[in-house]
């Protein structure tokens, strides 16, 4: 499993991939200092031109018919524990 730190690099690149910047993106203070296994990502404020790229670039994608197949291919797969 990786951890909050990495998953947030991650997500840091794939937004930069597509031209966006959220410059307050990182790991939720709070949780991330609690015994919770799985802190918060914190998104943090942007300005009105970032949210209008983001929004441009998500609805771009096409996702809906993707994520809805990808979903049910997870949830045919065998639950480990």
């Amino acid at each position: 499993m990786r951890s909050t730190e990495e998953i947030v690099e991650s997500l840091r690149d794939a937004l930069a991939g597509v031209g966006v910047v959220l410059p307050s993106l990182g790991v939720d203070p709070v949780t991330g200092a609690s015994n919770e296994p799985f802190a918060l990502v914190d998104l943090g404020p942007c300005n009105v031109r970032t949210a209008e790229h983001l929004t441009d670039v998500l609805r771009s994608l096409p996702v809906r018919e993707t994520l809805r197949a990808r979903v049910r291919q997870v949830n045919r797969e065998p639950k480990s524990r």
